[in-house]
C-alpha cells in the first residue's frame, strides 16, 4: 500500500474562491498547511485523514486587516481571547495598527527598542496568524521605516490625521502627552507628508517589495471636528450617536480624504489606503480622488460596523467609535458603494473595550451625555463574515464578492502572498459556513473579553462551523480548539 499523499482531505465542501462568481462542488485536500489540490471526487485513500465538510460553504479564511490587539488591555491579553474571538468568526488572518504612546504599551521611544517588545508580548498567544501596521508618531520613527520594512517585515504604516490636536475620544487640550513624542516633534500636515516621502523613499530602495508597501490614513480632521463638537455641545439638541456623529461631521472625513490624496499626489507615494470610510461624502471624496489622480492606487475600507449600525443603534455610547456610526441614509450608500465595487475591502476595526472602561461609572451623566466621556472603538472580528454574508445576501451580493473582500484583496494588498483564496499553493485558512443556519448575536456566547457588544440581538442567517488555520482545525460548533498556534506574518510573505 502507497503512503497517503495528503495529510487532510475536506470532503464535501462547495468552495467559494474570490475570482469569478462560481461556488463549486469540490474537495479540498492539505499537505503541510497548504492547499495541495482542489477538485470533486478526490479518493479518500489518498489522505491520512478525512474530515466531512457536509456541504458546507468554504470560505478562504478572513484577514481583517483592521484590528486593535493590545489597545485598552495588555497585549499578552488581547492576543488570546481576542483571537479566539476571530477564529470564531472564520478570521485567519489579524492584522493589528499599532503604535507608540499612551494606550497599546504606553511608551514612546524608537521602534528597535519598542517594537521587539511588541512581538515578544505578541509571541505564541495568538490562536490565528498575525501581523501589525505601524505608525511613525515622529521623526526619528519617520527613519527607520527601511528598517521595519527589512528587519520586521512591517510592509503598511498608518497616519491617524486628527492627532495632532483631537483626542481618541474627543476634544483634549492634552495631545503631546497623548502622543508621547518630543517637544521638537508636531504630529500635523508636514509630519504626514515627511511619514509619505519616508515611506516612498523606502519603497524607491527596495523596488521588489514597492508594490506592497502602503501608507494606511484615518481621514477626520482635527480642527473641524473641534468646532463642531463646541457647536454641538452649546444646541444640545442631539444626544447619543447621533450627537456624536453631527460633532464629527461627513465633511471632515471628506477634506481628510482630499488632503491625504494631495500630499499622496505631492510625494508621488502611490500606496494609499483610505480607512474605514463611514459616509456618503467620504466615499464621494475618495471617488473623485481616484479620478483626479489615476496614477495613485487608492484602496477604500469599510467596518462591518458602519454597514450594520446607524445612529438609532439601541447600542448607544456602546457603538461609540472613530469615525462615527452613522444615520442610515450614510449607511445605505456605503452597501450600495460596496455592491458597486467602490470599497475594496471589510473589516471589523476591532478594539476590544470592556463596559467598565468603556463607560466608567464615575462619569455616569456627567459632561453633556454618557457619549462623551465614552472611549471609542468596540470588538466585532467574530461577527464580520456572519454578518457580512448574512446582510450581502440579502441585498443581492454573491458569495465571490464577500470572499474577494473579506480575504483576497487585503491580502494581496498588505502582502499576504500566501492567503486569501483556496488553491493549491495558498495557505489552508479556510472557514466552513452553514448559509441556512439562523442563529441571534449574544456577546455572552463570545470567547472575547470586552462582554457586550453593539450587535446584540441582530439575526443571523448564516454561521461559521469550523475554522480551519493552515489545515488544522482551530474553531468548531462554538470551542476554540488547541493552544494558540498563530504565526506572526513577516510581509510580504512567501
Amino acid at each position: 500500500m502507497s503512503k497517503p499523499e495528503f495529510d487532510l482531505l475536506i470532503k464535501n465542501t462547495r468552495v467559494v474562491r474570490p475570482h469569478g462568481n462560481v461556488v463549486f462542488d469540490a474537495d479540498i485536500a492539505i499537505t503541510d498547511g497548504k492547499v495541495a489540490l482542489v477538485a470533486p471526487g478526490i479518493d479518500v485513500t489518498r489522505a491520512k485523514a478525512v474530515h466531512d465538510g457536509k456541504h458546507r460553504m468554504a470560505f478562504p479564511g478572513v484577514v481583517d486587516a483592521h484590528m486593535h490587539s493590545g489597545i485598552y488591555s495588555p497585549l499578552e491579553e488581547d492576543a488570546v481571547t481576542e483571537s479566539k474571538a476571530a477564529a470564531m468568526g472564520g478570521v485567519t488572518s489579524s492584522l493589528n495598527y499599532f503604535r507608540t504612546g499612551q494606550y497599546y504599551m504606553n511608551k514612546g521611544g524608537p521602534y528597535k527598542t519598542f517594537y521587539p517588545e511588541v512581538l515578544k508580548a505578541a509571541k505564541n498567544r495568538f490562536h490565528v496568524d498575525y501581523g501589525f501596521h505601524l505608525a511613525p508618531m515622529d521623526s526619528t520613527h519617520i527613519k527607520e521605516i527601511p528598517m521595519l520594512i527589512e528587519k520586521f517585515g512591517v510592509s503598511s504604516f498608518k497616519i491617524f490625521m486628527f492627532y495632532g490636536s483631537h483626542g481618541l475620544h474627543g476634544a483634549s487640550d492634552a495631545q503631546r502627552d497623548f502622543l508621547m513624542i518630543g517637544k521638537d516633534d508636531r504630529y500635523d500636515y508636514a509630519h504626514f507628508e515627511f511619514i509619505m516621502r519616508g515611506i516612498q523613499a523606502a519603497r524607491e530602495q527596495m523596488p521588489h517589495l514597492a508594490d506592497q508597501i502602503s501608507l494606511s490614513l484615518h481621514c477626520e480632521t482635527a480642527e473641524i471636528m473641534t468646532a463642531y463638537t463646541k457647536i454641538v455641545e452649546k444646541d444640545k439638541s442631539l444626544t447619543g450617536l447621533a450627537a456624536y456623529s453631527a460633532s464629527r461631521p461627513q465633511h471632515s472625513e471628506g477634506l481628510a480624504v482630499f488632503i491625504a490624496s494631495y500630499l499622496a499626489n505631492e510625494t508621488a507615494l502611490p500606496n494609499i489606503n483610505l480607512l474605514h470610510l463611514s459616509s456618503r461624502k467620504a466615499v464621494q471624496a475618495a471617488m473623485m480622488m481616484a479620478e483626479t489622480f489615476p496614477h495613485i492606487n487608492f484602496k477604500r475600507e469599510v467596518t462591518i460596523g458602519h454597514l450594520m449600525l446607524d445612529v438609532t443603534s439601541k447600542a448607544a455610547e456602546l457603538a461609540k467609535v472613530n469615525p462615527p456610526i452613522r444615520p442610515r441614509a450614510d449607511v445605505e450608500f456605503l452597501w450600495d458603494a460596496l455592491l458597486a465595487g467602490e470599497l475594496d475591502w471589510v473589516v471589523s476595526d476591532h478594539a476590544c473595550c470592556r463596559h467598565e472602561m468603556k463607560l466608567p461609572k464615575q462619569y455616569s451623566g456627567n459632561y453633556f451625555g454618557k457619549i462623551w466621556m465614552a472611549k471609542s472603538g468596540f470588538g466585532g472580528t467574530e461577527y464580520m463574515l456572519p454578518a457580512l454574508i448574512s446582510e450581502g445576501t440579502r441585498r443581492g451580493m454573491g458569495y465571490n464578492h464577500m470572499a474577494r473582500v473579506t480575504s483576497w484583496n487585503p491580502a494581496q494588498r498588505y502582502g499576504l502572498n500566501s492567503k486569501g483564496d483556496i488553491a493549491a499553493g495558498f495557505d489552508a485558512d479556510i472557514a466552513l459556513v452553514d448559509t441556512a443556519k439562523t442563529w441571534t448575536i449574544h456577546a455572552k456566547d463570545s470567547p472575547s473579553t470586552q462582554g457586550f457588544t453593539p450587535f446584540e440581538g441582530l439575526e443571523m442567517s448564516a454561521r461559521v462551523d469550523e475554522t480551519f488555520l493552515r489545515g488544522k482545525l482551530i474553531y468548531q460548533d462554538g470551542q476554540v480548539l488547541g493552544k494558540p498556534g498563530g504565526k506572526y506574518l513577516f510581509r510580504p510573505t512567501n
